[in-house]
């Protein structure tokens, strides 16, 4: 009775991680959707680390558009699969290579200058931590217990009616 009662605290606490960590995906991704002025232009034209010319490439001027749209939308995906508990898996891995990307565009190296980042950072960052979660989330599959995808795969309940 005490295992059963653990795995249910642990799948509650993984549930309760995954909405939390959904809901800063997707209101990152509305708040960009609703605001004409936000583009990532700034974030990647001072980048640095070893993909430093990827991220600069992707501000041109036939490019960042595209790179603004993208980022808004895969958050919007990710924080709905998570808040909503379904496509699971697909939510986890975009949001694990949207924060690599997020990550490797400001390494918080010790040898780098950090620049356009919140924080003091010393190789992890937030980023990192929450990639981290996302894979303790790809381990743990809770859309089963609790979110759409419980709902849609339920048995149906079958009313027994008496033989005549």
């Amino acid at each position: 009775m005490t295992e059963l009662l653990q795995r249910e605290s642990l799948l509650k606490s993984v549930v309760f991680l995954r909405i939390l960590i959904g809901w800063h995906f997707l209101y990152e991704g509305v708040i960009k959707l609703f605001n004409p002025d936000w583009t990532a232009f700034g974030y990647l034209a001072t980048a640095q680390g070893p993909f430093k010319s990827l991220f600069i490439a992707l501000t041109g001027d036939g490019i960042i558009g595209w790179v603004d749209t993208l980022n808004t939308l895969v958050l919007i995906f990710v924080g709905v699969t998570l808040v909503l508990g379904i496509f699971e898996k697909w939510g986890i891995i975009a949001g694990m290579v949207l924060l690599a990307m997020y990550y490797f565009a400001h390494p918080p190296f010790p040898w780098l200058e950090q620049r356009n980042v919140e924080g003091s950072y010393w190789f992890v960052n937030k980023n990192l931590i929450e990639i981290g979660a996302l894979w303790v989330l790809y381990h743990i599959q809770t859309s089963t217990y609790f979110g759409l995808n419980y709902l849609l795969k339920r048995e149906p309940k079958t009313v027994k009616t008496p033989q005549s």
